[in-house]
């Protein structure tokens, strides 16, 4: 068994161990994102053929040149997700070529993305959240949440599908859970308010399992699977 395969034998047990802990009412399907950014297509097609599905990319250029290289597997069931910050110049590249984006945080960019999507099924999007408030980090204020995402849901091309965060970086496990709770609260408040979502994309490598307790559907896990940057 590669090194790569046992890595996500090893990050699915914890996946369902954190969701065995849960009330029964609150077990739901958790979908695995492997990020693949700065990765090889050799080690991705190894993931695949471990049986992973779903893999994000941050950097447009890099991502775009893999997607092509690997359009065999694409009717096999390969997705893939952008899940860095983007620009608008480069909406058009992540609009054609991505299933899924996570980082929405302004109108402008939700309506790059619905302009470029035409002659293509719906691009599922989730907005992404500062929840931590930290200067400089991407993501929309968590008290315009509510209002960008009926702006962004109304916009064709688009499948609005929920929010996305990255939680201040830090070991304590007390103050990642504060801040995947608070994202619950908002995904929570949204689904009242404002357009049906199905998606709450948080947790990463060093906190995935808490995201899941705390209400996770979606974890994007990295070097727990791929190992650290070359």
């Amino acid at each position: 068994m590669s090194p790569i395969e046992s890595n996500l034998q090893h990050v699915r047990a914890c996946i369902d161990a954190a969701m065995a802990g849960l009330p029964p009412e609150r077990q739901k399907p958790v979908v695995l994102v492997a990020v693949s950014k700065a990765k090889t297509v050799a080690d991705i097609r190894e993931a695949f053929a471990a049986g992973q599905r779903a893999f994000g990319e941050n950097y447009v250029q890099e991502a775009v040149a893999k997607i092509a290289e690997m359009a065999d597997l694409r009717p096999r069931g390969l997705i893939w997700h952008f899940i860095g910050p983007l620009q608008s110049n480069k909406a058009r590249q992540v609009s054609r070529h991505f299933d899924w984006m996570h980082s929405i945080d302004r109108l402008k960019i939700a309506q790059a993305l619905s302009g470029h999507r035409v002659g293509l099924p719906p691009l599922n999007v989730c907005l992404q959240v500062n929840v931590s408030g930290e200067a400089g980090k991407s993501g929309v204020a968590p008290a315009d949440a509510l209002a960008l995402a009926r702006q962004v849901a109304a916009l064709p091309g688009l499948e609005f599908r929920g929010l996305m965060a990255i939680i201040e970086n830090t070991p304590d496990e007390t103050a990642q859970r504060s801040q995947f709770r608070m994202m619950h609260q908002l995904f929570e408040t949204v689904n009242r308010g404002g357009p049906s979502i199905d998606t709450l994309s948080m947790g990463m490598s060093l906190d995935y399992r808490v995201a899941i307790e705390e209400g996770a559907t979606m974890v994007r896990v990295g070097s727990a699977i791929f190992g650290g940057r070359s």
